[in-house]
């Protein structure tokens, strides 16, 4: 995958990751590029940067490589929770530059961090980050579950046409005149019928046939309303959120729908299941 930002893959490349965005060659193509890799050094020895010397190897080869969304370059700088909470549905491969934006939870330093996102991906790699969304329609409130990372509930019905829109809760690497990412983001919103609470993942456990999340709230919204849409029901006394899952891997790039049950008290429950057939996530 290539960088987040415009201007980066402007000065470098568009076609390939760079500077640790990571790729990934087949045993074939790396034994072929070997044979071949000396004379193409020597063509290419005005060419300072690996990875981008590698890319005209390959691409001299006749290979011409596919963007995965799942290597994340990360060219970003600040809070990257907006961005990991609206991931593809690519299973999530690698990310990189963790020491140039903050910690991926409050309250921990970088490292902390990493350790404890491993937790969730040491279990079921098939599912992290991965984007589940359902809603409570007796209370006007959506639900979006990014497993193994942070939990969000919103005020209102929304679709995941909009939702799956990462907020832009980050900053670009380059500073420069929009456009400024290869993707569409939403803005951060001080509407109580836009903004949502955050909630992050907190403990993982494994049961005989199923994975259990939790995510716990770590800052409170600190809207001076309710969204008037919901009929003012606030979700301020939501404390925590457990999100059950099946113990078998997910399959693909597959999308899963969920379930909620909650019954006024401070924990919901949400059931991970396959989407049904003809299901329309949205009102």
């Amino acid at each position: 995958m290539s960088s987040e930002t415009i201007k980066s893959n402007f000065y470098y490349s568009f076609q390939m990751g760079f500077g640790g965005g990571g790729y990934a060659l087949s045993y074939p193509l790396v034994e072929a590029l070997a044979v071949r890799l000396d004379e193409c050094v020597e063509r290419y020895h005005f060419i300072r940067a690996e990875d981008q010397l590698q890319s005209l190897c390959l691409a001299d080869l006749g290979v011409d490589l596919i963007h995965e969304k799942g290597f994340h370059q990360m060219d970003l700088r600040g809070d990257v929770s907006g961005f990991l909470s609206a991931h593809p549905t690519d299973p999530l491969l690698s990310v990189h530059h963790f020491g140039s934006v903050e910690p991926l939870f409050p309250g921990m330093d970088r490292h902390g961090s990493v350790i404890h996102i491993m937790k969730a991906a040491n279990v079921d790699q098939s599912r992290m980050l991965q984007q589940s969304i359902c809603h409570v329609r007796a209370r006007n409130w959506t639900f979006s579950v990014s497993w193994g990372y942070a939990a969000h509930i919103y005020e209102n019905i929304f679709p995941r046409s909009r939702l799956k829109l990462p907020i832009e809760t980050f900053r670009p690497w380059l500073q420069g005149r929009p456009p400024v990412y290869m993707f569409n983001t939403r803005p951060v919103s001080l509407d109580p019928c836009e903004a949502p609470h955050w909630f992050f993942f907190d403990s993982i456990e494994q049961e005989t046939e199923r994975v259990v999340t939790s995510y716990t709230r770590k800052f409170p919204r600190n809207m001076t309303s309710s969204c008037s849409l919901s009929g003012n029901i606030s979700a301020d006394p939501l404390a925590s959120i457990r999100v059950f899952s099946p113990k078998t891997p997910k399959q693909g790039r597959k999308v899963e729908c969920c379930d909620v049950e909650y019954e006024g008290a401070d924990l919901a429950n949400i059931r991970l299941r396959d989407c049904r057939r003809d299901e329309i996530i949205a009102w």
